[in-house]
């Protein structure tokens, strides 16, 4: 079973730590780890050439793992390395590296690279559309390969013309969307989902704090629909599309999707990616 796209520009992947041909890239179909899923996955951004918070990924990689009973002898160290052997060989400057680790009696570790998806710059001054649908992951805090839940809400999102999907739990709160962590700003303060039940974004963390160093408050609390009608910014936030304004959830918008602040944050992330 071929795991890549006869149309790829990328000759080389990496298996366990060994940078190989793209032609090698199979998965054998008796793979019942790989069938079912069983596995967690990061996805690296790379500019220039160069993995962007790459030891937090690794490090995020390996909990997620812990958090789904998936024992492997991989280190983190090795997986920082097989990443950047792997961009070693690769030609272009700037691509997105996709690590899955899958589970099973012989764990493994695959590193393939792809083009990044860029979102049209006009969506960063108009804000993004968004739709809620009531879904919960089994493992919050865990990046599973778990995701046909998040699939088919994506694909409705497609559907509707909206950007993402926000999800929504049985206490009827928004906790984050489908490839993304969200934020509201009100009154100074910086507010996110209790991270208890939401994925530990690497964005998100360092958003949180740019937000304190610009003199930000932070706080999580639940976000019902009464608290988000409330806010005076929304955002959703992500590995590939950085910091992205909202402008409306279901029905309801936002007068202003980006204000001041919110630029200002923006600002500051992109110039810490760039340093």
């Amino acid at each position: 079973m071929s795991s890549t796209s006869g149309s790829s520009k990328f000759h080389y992947f990496s298996c366990n730590g060994k940078v190989l041909p793209i032609e090698n890239a199979v998965v054998p179909i008796d793979n019942l780890a790989y069938s079912y899923g069983f596995g967690v996955y990061e996805t690296v951004r790379v500019t220039n050439k160069k993995p962007l918070f790459l030891s937090e990924h690794a490090e995020r990689l390996m909990q997620s793992a812990k958090i789904i009973g998936l024992s492997h002898s991989f280190t983190k160290e090795f997986v920082e390395n097989a990443v950047l052997s792997l961009i070693d060989k690769i030609d272009e400057p700037a691509t997105n590296c996709k690590l899955l680790l899958i589970g099973g009696d012989s764990p493994e570790l695959y590193i393939n690279c792809y083009n990044p998806h860029f979102s049209d710059r006009k969506l960063y001054a108009s804000g993004v559309s968004c739709i809620t649908r009531k879904f919960e992951r089994a493992y919050p805090q865990a990046k599973s390969l778990n995701m046909q839940q998040s699939y088919i809400a994506f694909k409705d999102a497609k559907k509707a013309g909206a950007y993402e999907v926000l999800l929504v739990n049985s206490k009827n709160e928004i906790t984050e969307g489908t490839r993304s962590n969200i934020f509201g700003l009100k009154d100074n303060t910086l507010y996110s989902p209790p991270s208890s039940e939401v994925l530990l974004g690497v964005t998100r963390k360092h958003v949180i704090e740019i937000g304190k160093g610009i003199g930000l408050s932070y706080k999580e609390q639940p976000f019902s629909f009464d608290v988000i009608s409330g806010f005076e910014n929304v955002f959703i936030t992500s590995t590939s599309f950085k910091i992205m304004p909202v402008r409306s959830i279901d029905s309801y918008t936002y007068e202003h999707p980006v204000s001041e602040t919110l630029k200002n944050i923006s600002k500051k992330y992109d110039e810490y990616i760039k340093a």
